[in-house]
């Protein structure tokens, strides 16, 4: 996959001496760097543009389920906001106010912040993520904000880190001291959805490549097929890619692996229809769930991950699948179960985080 190099980056004064403007600087040479006292929400969409702003909120929070559906206990750690790949699906065209690719600059400020967060609760796990709002390594190349995060978690014994990411960006990632407690972690789609859908991010082959490459170097890893979209063909193609899925990489490396059904909040169908005008995914049987979004009538949703949870299982029956944002009545119709029976939906994760990866803070 060709680098995203961005051609103008507009820097807020008060980030514009720190770690992250240093980085882009040195490696973006060609760029055209402007500094402003402050950047306003709702500019116009560039898609040459990178804007670095001072984040002012926490660095470091819940992910935002909703109290409908049961949530994994996830923590965000806000790097930035939207992403540049142009996946006709994906919610942050709708989520933020503002249109434009968005690092936050004040890096020192975060990692303390972190650092403070994981030695204040030493017997507690944290799964942390960056891909909950961009890609988490779709500028890494040039930020190298992985060379900071990477070695700061793998000196703590209670925290795990994922980079999720649609890229095969991971060159400068396989050297880095990640002492095993990084996942490294792909969305992955059938072949037809990914060509419609996802034009704009790496191949299928290039993700698993860069997934084995990545556990060779010691990684552990994770898949989400989020979101599995309905289409003529879709047993096939989800079968294919599971089926290259667990050639490319051994079962026993990965941690876990997530299901989610395409949803959307409702404002987004026009946005979709505006701006990808060929695709047909607003089209398919939807409903409006108990969270207001949009998502599959409850048959198809219970099919899609049924089917996915059976493919997985015949490779290794004992690596954890979860669904994402679904409520108890569709995981016993597809597991026979409901996460809540088995102490929560978290605690099954922090489970595989204990059984594939050895950590436990409890323990340690």
């Amino acid at each position: 996959m060709k680098a995203i190099r961005p051609q103008l980056i507009r820097m807020e004064r008060a980030v514009a001496a720190g770690f992250l403007a240093e980085q882009l600087r040195e490696n973006l040479h060609e760029a055209i760097f402007e500094v402003v006292d402050k950047i306003p929400d709702g500019a116009p969409f560039d898609p040459r543009l990178l804007e670095v702003v001072e984040y002012r909120g926490r660095s470091l929070r819940q992910c935002p389920g909703t109290r409908h559906y049961l949530c994994c206990g996830y923590r965000i750690l806000h790097i930035g906001a939207q992403c540049t790949l142009g996946c006709t699906y994906c919610i942050l065209q709708a989520y933020f106010s503002q249109p434009n690719l968005r690092l936050f600059g004040n890096t020192e400020e975060m990692l303390q912040g972190l650092e403070a967060e994981l030695t204040s609760h030493p017997l507690e796990l944290y799964r942390i993520g960056t891909g909950e709002f961009t890609d988490s390594l779709l500028l890494d190349p040039h930020t190298r904000l992985t060379s900071r995060l990477v070695p700061l978690v793998a000196a703590h014994t209670n925290a795990v880190l994922e980079l999720k990411s649609k890229t095969d960006f991971v060159d400068h990632l396989l050297d880095l001291p990640h002492g095993g407690r990084v996942i490294m972690a792909w969305s992955l789609s059938a072949p037809a959805v990914r060509k419609r859908e996802e034009s704009g991010a790496a191949s299928i082959g290039e993700r698993l490549r860069a997934a084995r490459r990545c556990s060779r170097a010691g990684y552990k890893l994770a898949f989400h097929f989020d979101p599995l979209i309905d289409h003529p063909g879709w047993q096939e193609g989800y079968g294919e890619v599971l089926d290259r899925l667990f050639e490319a990489v051994d079962p026993g490396s990965i941690v876990w692996i997530s299901l989610g059904g395409f949803r959307f909040m409702p404002e987004l169908k026009a946005i979709i229809q505006a701006r990808h005008p060929e695709s047909r995914i607003v089209y398919g049987e939807l409903i409006r769930g108990l969270d207001g979004k949009m998502r599959y009538f409850r048959d198809i949703r219970v099919e899609l991950f049924s089917f996915m949870r059976e493919r997985i299982a015949k490779a290794d029956p004992n690596l954890c699948v979860y669904l994402c944002m679904e409520g108890e009545d569709i995981w016993r119709d597809v597991f026979g179960f409901s996460p809540e029976e088995r102490g929560g939906l978290a605690a099954m994760l922090d489970g595989a985080v204990s059984d594939r990866m050895g950590i436990d803070p409890a323990k340690s």
